[in-house]
């Protein structure tokens, strides 16, 4: 097994939207599609990577848009919270059956289920080479799990962030909807928010050249991918 420094980036938090978690779908679990991540998940951590995980909850709850239909948001973004505690418990299930030490970290306390999260614990389990999924966003309204991704990514001092999404990198316009849109193999900070692409909400983004965190978007479905940008190859898009 190769040691960490072989890899470009030794310690990463992946981000994996929940819609993704329910597959074709569109809402609950598709659990043969999150074998095929967790088996992703795996493999790079047999590589030596430290592994951080933050997933959204789309595929069950999504506050913002709940929130429209007229509850309050606060209200709304806690049960948003809520949905991802649930898919994180559902991966870590299916992780530890193919082999992965992981350990479920939520902002928001609920001790019977999860270990409340405590930044130096959480750094410790990544050193020991468990997997560390972070769940229940910021623990604050009106943050995306966008947000809570980058916040981690910072804090855990992760040499990458990767976005696992259904396309393979940040386009120029949503490719698809719009058939002339390209693909970027490299782009700016600066030029994702001057062009508002839809790569990550604002804040995070600011987050993240702040602290100059390195992004990569890249399409999850495609195996091996992953274990590939973790080595510095040329894949997805990287945005920095």
């Amino acid at each position: 097994m190769p040691d960490a420094p072989a890899l470009k980036y030794p310690r990463v938090l992946l981000k994996i939207s929940g819609e993704a978690l329910a597959g074709e779908k569109g809402f609950g679990f598709d659990f043969d599609a999150i074998r095929e991540f967790a088996r992703q998940v795996k493999g790079i951590a047999e590589l030596g990577a430290q592994v951080g995980m933050v997933i959204g909850g789309g595929n069950i709850v999504r506050g913002s848009q709940i929130s429209k239909m007229g509850m309050d948001r606060v209200s709304a973004d806690y049960m948003g919270m809520l949905g991802t505690v649930i898919n994180a418990l559902a991966f870590q299930d299916v992780l530890e059956r193919e082999g992965l030490d992981t350990r479920v970290m939520t902002a928001i306390r609920m001790e019977e289920v999860a270990e409340p999260y405590i930044r130096r614990r959480a750094v410790r389990h990544l050193e020991k080479g468990r997997c560390v999924v972070f769940a229940a966003g910021t623990g604050n309204p009106y943050f995306s799990t966008d947000t809570a991704a980058v916040l981690r990514a910072i804090q855990m001092k992760a040499d990458v962030i990767i976005k696992a999404t259904s396309v393979d990198g940040v386009y120029s316009a949503d490719p698809k909807k719009d058939a002339k849109a390209t693909r970027y193999d490299r782009i700016s900070y600066r030029d994702v928010m001057a062009g508002e692409l839809r790569v990550m909400d604002q804040t995070a983004i600011t987050l993240c050249k702040e602290n100059d965190l390195p992004l990569i978007v890249l399409n999850i479905h495609t195996p091996g991918i992953v274990a590939k940008a973790l080595r510095g190859e040329p894949v997805g898009t990287l945005v920095s």
